[in-house]
């Protein structure tokens, strides 16, 4: 007896859908009785045929039935059946009462080869014709018949276009089994075979497995050998082992047919002759016929003879008889009854004990303790039988898969029930199997009608389970169908099910799937899907502003779409759904020819589609609610683990590509609504990322998801086509969103919870990889790139002010995502102008080439308007090298100018700068543009003109400028009078060797003075031999001068000329070199730009420029200087300066002076010592000179004799010359 725990079934395995077969109504209420009266009446057996139903009832009748095809007109129109007949087939009254009860009609055999049925009615079987049920064969009886069948399920039985074949049957009487051909006009016995008491037989090719009441047997019904293989009953040992598995002959002989040798050697010798060393089973049906030599088809003592017999059979035996004579065959009309196979099984039994009486047979019973099970015996492949055994009606039985040899061939199945009825339904061999249509392979399943005990009482039902996978040491997955769990009214569990595999398969439409699966348009709105959910009035100002901007683009949309020419037909959308549903009603049909029946109820046993078997797990997940939300933490968990059995797999059809697709779109959503609503208990990282690899993988519009959500529903762009999803994924969001009337929502994106913010910036961010197929409409992501923008300005208002965008963080995302582009446009400068994240929109700016709006941009966050990111930085500089890049030149004017304005250091480099790429400005126009509208950058651009072009032509404007600048700053402060008059006498304070005077002022200069550094420009441009006004520009110093003399004179400050250095290269210029010297000496102290001053004849303060080498003065104007410089050295104020400095110059340059003159104008008082150096190179130079032209006036003579004498030669040449005067 099985377990408890056996005998329940968990509630996923014993709920209607979650199995691998559903059953649909084939026929309802079949009317059993003829006039409703006896309601006793049962179903024995049913076939199907070319729209013709034939079923045989306990009352004897045959009751045929024809179907009336849906109307091809009404898509929604089913099939339907009329009964046609109803007939009372003969059958013979002493064979019936012979043997026991009458079952009534027993069996319904179609053979469309030939368009014949054969009924096996109270033990006798009749011939009729198909499909109007004519008798045939002149009304041919044959009596005591057990079962008919053994049609050869290798050959095709269906093939009516070679009727002259016939089709070969065996008919399972008492005492033999005749091999019979029926054809079109006649019906034969072929060949009789001494099979005693077989009451169930099916059959591939020659090789029969056959059942007794108590054994199954393996038959070569042409060769008539046979192989015992097991009981029924395991508890049976009324059959000697040693029978088992052992080759006999029943073709008949002295010995009982039994194949008997003296060794082993020569029974493996008799049955396989030519493998004497052959390891497999000698006993084996196949080892024993490749053994021998192939016989004809009938031997010769036999002869044809027609069915029907009339003579009463010999006593019956269990050995095999000796083959008889043809004579004494033709004295064998009949059989003695053997025991019938029980009408019904253990379980019925159980729950009927009243109908599983021992029908009287004048066999041998099974031994004391063996239970009397009915065999059963399927072949679910071209080489193998599957045979079930057992110990008793309320254990659990067992399958046994066994080749043509009766080796085994694959591992055992366990009913925990011995079945009452069983079908093998698909697999790799069975061709006709209940299948989906466009399916490939199908699995194959065992299914078996039995009875089980639940907590609530005995239940009759179908167990399944697969026969074509290796479970190994798992238990096999077992599946538990009633037909209590359909959706057929008045169906009780306690009703006895049969069960059969009919002729012929008939299509099945599932409109649950094509409901399911159907696209259907779906509005993220509630109402009216034209109208926004929210009054503006009650949003915010900056969402209210959103709402507006978005309602007026709309319009605008809607108005763009409805000019254009290809405008969308009219009922364009009933013409698209009856297109998606006439697409997915071709998809969703199955075949099935496995019929189920229980009471007067008949139904198809289907294939159920994988996607309500996953739909029934899906509801069982969330305790079957129809709630699109999940309760608690095992049903997310049961919820996941189901997403993860489909995860990777590879649909084989396109229907099984759908059914993948919708159910990881309506399980993602369903957690993606309890993500969103339940508070608690929160979804953990892994759940998290689950769901959000789902909602991707799944390929469910993003706009779905986002309608979810009220804070971004209004972020959803539809255009008129709208929004197209499964049907049943739009029932699951529809459903959520119905919801909210009950449920508080969460209008605003401020209002969102963290996780939740989070969890869309992820998703968003992923479903943006996704641009650029071509699947997927614009319209979608817009909504992606505005809800993710949205979502990020939410995000990023954390971030500190000025922070860098790092790698991962919110800042960095919202960066990439302007910088690469978004589809919502105007959306986005709506929502970054709401937010107030000025830079942010001049990086969206700066994408679409939009070089205007980003200038525009940061001069009003230059010019103070908030930006709360604080991002810019220095927003002067980053103009200044934005403009470059840009290639229109009026606006490269606009801003240089208004850079130039506020800073005009920087301004003045976007006009110097040669690499940019707008047309270069010409100087002229520069200088005019920036007097006029930046007159503080003129002077910058004026220096970058001379300073760094070397152009001349401004360096009078620019001299001015610089004037301008250190008069003013002097006239207008003391201080920088006083730091002037400081330098001059600090410079003189320093003890030689000292630096020029302009190299002192270089280096004490004040970084950030910019008089200071005007003034040192100003040096520079004096000093530098450019062509300018010396004349005005002295004018200029000189008033100014005076006008600071009478500024010291009304302050009484001494007066002092404060521009010394301008003033010696201005005289240097004039030729006024006196005052020049006078002033380099005495006003400045810098004695080596007075040495300096005297080489160069006054040209500059500067050092000599390169190349010019022609600017040097003549001797004598050297000299003159040099006199002039000792002079000025001679009436030094310091004694001791006067005597370094002279001493120094004349021992430096003493060659440019005159020893006589200058020792008249030495005073007597100095020491030798100062003048020694300068007297002893004087003396030197004079003895020089006086050797030198000693030597010269030598070398002269000695010239001058050479002349002579060269003249006295030429004389003596020529001779003497007369000259006569005339």
């Amino acid at each position: 007896m099985a377990s408890d725990a056996r005998r329940r079934l968990p509630k996923a395995l014993r709920s209607p859908g979650a199995g691998p077969f559903v059953l649909r109504q084939l026929l309802h209420d079949v009317p059993l009785s003829a006039d409703g009266a006896n309601e006793d009446i049962k179903i024995n057996c049913v076939d199907y045929l070319d729209g013709n139903l034939y079923i045989g009832t306990t009352a004897s009748e045959l009751l045929h039935f024809f179907r009336i095809p849906p109307d091809p007109h009404d898509p929604e129109s089913s099939a339907s059946f009329i009964l046609a007949s109803r007939r009372n087939p003969e059958y013979s009254a002493a064979s019936a009462a012979t043997n026991g009860p009458r079952p009534g009609v027993q069996q319904i055999l179609l053979l469309p080869r030939v368009g014949k049925l054969c009924v096996l009615c109270n033990w006798t079987v009749t011939f009729y014709s198909l499909p109007e049920l004519s008798e045939v064969f002149n009304g041919t009886q044959v009596k005591n018949c057990n079962w008919i069948g053994g049609v050869d399920l290798n050959d095709d039985a269906g093939d009516a276009d070679d009727r002259s074949r016939g089709v070969t049957i065996l008919l399972s009487l008492n005492r033999r089994i005749q091999v019979v051909k029926i054809g079109a006009e006649d019906a034969r016995v072929i060949r009789k075979i001494d099979f005693a008491g077989s009451t169930l037989s099916v059959r591939r090719d020659s090789i029969a497995c056959v059942a007794d009441s108590q054994s199954y047997s393996l038959l070569d019904v042409e060769r008539q050998l046979k192989i015992p293989l097991m009981s029924i009953s395991s508890l049976d040992d009324s059959q000697l082992g040693g029978t088992f598995g052992q080759a006999q002959d029943i073709a008949g002989g002295p010995d009982g047919g039994l194949l008997r040798s003296s060794s082993s050697a020569t029974a493996r010798s008799l049955l396989a002759p030519h493998d004497t060393q052959g390891h497999g089973r000698s006993t084996s049906l196949g080892g024993f016929i490749t053994g021998n030599i192939r016989r004809n088809d009938r031997r010769p003592t036999e002869a044809d003879d027609v069915v029907f017999q009339d003579a009463e059979p010999p006593p019956p035996s269990r050995s095999p008889a000796p083959r008889a004579s043809s004579s004494s065959r033709a004295q064998q009309d009949s059989d003695k009854p053997l025991p019938a196979p029980p009408t019904e099984s253990g379980g019925e039994a159980a729950a009927h004990p009243e109908s599983a009486q021992v029908p009287a047979r004048t066999v041998s019973p099974p031994k004391t303790g063996s239970a009397f099970l009915r065999p059963h015996i399927l072949s679910p492949a071209s080489e193998e039988f599957l045979l079930v055994t057992g110990t008793g009606p309320l254990d659990p039985g067992i399958g046994m898969f066994v080749n043509l040899d009766g080796d085994p061939t694959r591992p055992t199945l366990e009913f925990d029930r011995y079945p009452r009825e069983i079908v093998v339904d698909g697999g790799a061999s069975d061709l006709s199997s209940s299948r989906p249509s466009l399916g490939t392979e199908e699995e194959g399943y065992v299914l078996a009608s039995m009875v089980r005990e639940f907590e609530d009482g005995l239940h009759h039902g179908l167990e399944i389970q697969r026969f074509d996978v290796n479970v190994g040491e798992d238990e096999p997955e077992k599946f538990w169908l009633e037909v209590g769990n359909t959706e057929t009214k008045g169906s009780i569990p306690n009703t006895p099910i049969g069960i059969r595999s009919l002729m012929q398969s008939e299509e099945t439409l599932f409109e649950e799937v094509v409901d399911k699966l159907c696209q259907r348009r779906f509005s993220p709105f509630r109402g009216n899907p034209d109208t926004p959910t929210m009054s503006l009035r009650s949003m915010d100002s900056r969402t209210a502003l959103s709402m507006e901007r978005q309602s007026q683009e709309k319009e605008l949309f809607d108005r763009d779409l409805e000019s254009d020419d290809e405008s969308l037909p009219p009922n364009w959308e009933a013409t698209r759904n009856k297109e998606g549903r006439e697409f997915v009603r071709r998809l969703a049909k199955t075949s099935s020819r496995v019929a189920v029946w229980a009471g007067a109820d008949i139904w198809w046993a289907v294939r159920n589609p994988l996607l309500l078997q996953l739909e029934m797990a899906l509801e069982l997940a969330t305790s079957g609610g129809q709630d699109a939300t999940v309760g608690n933490t095992d049903e997310r968990h049961q919820i996941l683990a189901l997403l993860d059995t489909i995860k990777g797999r590879d649909a084989r059809t396109e229907l099984e590509f759908m059914t993948l697709g919708y159910i990881r779109q309506r399980a993602s959503i369903m957690l993606l609504s309890t993500f969103l609503s339940s508070p608690e208990p929160r979804f953990s990282d892994a759940e998290t990322k689950a769901m959000e690899e789902n909602l991707l993988g799944g390929d469910l519009d993003a706009r779905v998801v986002l309608a979810l959500i009220p804070a971004l529903r209004n972020e959803i762009v539809v255009n008129r086509k709208g929004i197209w999803i499964y049907g049943g994924v739009k029932a699951t969001v529809e459903g959520y969103i119905s919801s909210e009337e009950i449920r508080p929502s969460i209008q605003t994106i401020n209002s969102l919870d963290h996780h939740v913010l989070l969890f869309l910036r992820r998703f968003l961010t992923a479903w943006r990889k996704k641009k650029g197929f071509g699947s997927i409409p614009d319209e979608v992501f817009r909504t992606v790139d505005a809800s993710l923008l949205l979502v990020l300005l939410e995000l990023d208002q954390d971030t500190p002010k000025g922070q860098a965008a790092k790698t991962g963080s919110v800042r960095k995302d919202l960066y990439d995502l302007v910088d690469h582009g978004v589809d919502c446009f105007d959306r986005a400068v709506d929502l970054l102008e709401s937010y107030g994240r000025l830079f942010v929109l001049s990086r969206l700016y700066q994408h679409h080439k939009m070089a205007a709006d980003v200038l525009a941009t940061w001069r009003r966050i230059v010019e103070g308007e908030e930006d709360r990111g604080e991002e810019l930085g220095d927003g002067e500089q980053r103009v200044k090298n934005y403009l470059p890049n840009i290639s229109n030149q009026a606006l490269v004017q606009v801003y240089g100018v208004w850079l130039a304005a506020r800073n005009p250091r920087l301004g003045v480099q976007v006009f110097a700068d040669e690499k940019g790429k707008a047309p270069k400005f010409e100087p002229t126009q520069v200088v005019a543009i920036l007097r006029e509208e930046a007159p503080d950058a003129v002077r910058y651009y004026l220096e970058y003109l001379v300073f760094g072009k070397g152009s001349t032509a401004y360096v009078n404007e620019l001299i001015r400028y610089y004037l301008d600048i250190v008069i003013g700053d002097l006239q207008s402060s003391p201080a920088s009078r006083a730091t002037v008059i400081a330098s001059y006498e600090g410079y003189r304070a320093l003890r030689p060797p000292k630096p020029t005077y302009v190299r002192f002022l270089t280096d004490n200069a004040p970084p950030n003075d910019e008089a200071w550094q005007s003034r040192l420009r100003l040096l520079e441009l004096l000093g530098g031999g450019h062509d300018y006004d010396a004349a005005a520009i002295r004018e200029r110093i000189d008033s100014a001068n005076l006008a600071l003399s009478e500024q010291d004179q009304n302050s009484g400050a001494a007066q002092q000329q404060l521009l010394v250095p301008e003033a010696i290269i201005l005289d240097g210029r004039a030729r006024r070199h006196e005052d020049a010297l006078r002033l380099l000496v005495h006003r400045l102290g810098d004695y080596d730009t007075a040495v300096s001053y005297c080489l160069r004849g006054g040209s500059s303060l500067a050092a000599l420029a390169p190349g010019r080498r022609d600017s040097l003065p003549t001797r004598e104007t050297q000299v003159r200087l040099f006199r002039v410089l000792l002079a000025e050295f001679l009436i030094l104020d310091d004694v001791s300066d006067r005597v370094e400095q002279t001493g120094a110059l004349l021992k430096r340059f003493g060659g440019w002076f005159d020893a006589l003159e200058v020792l008249s104008l030495i005073p007597d008082s100095w020491s030798v010592d100062v003048t020694a150096g300068f007297l002893m190179a004087a003396l030197r130079r004079l003895v020089r000179e006086r050797h030198e032209s000693m030597l010269t006036r030598s070398l002269s003579l000695a010239e001058n004799l050479d002349v002579n004498y060269d003249r006295l030669v030429k004389i003596d040449e020529k001779g003497p010359v007369v000259d006569i005067e005339t």
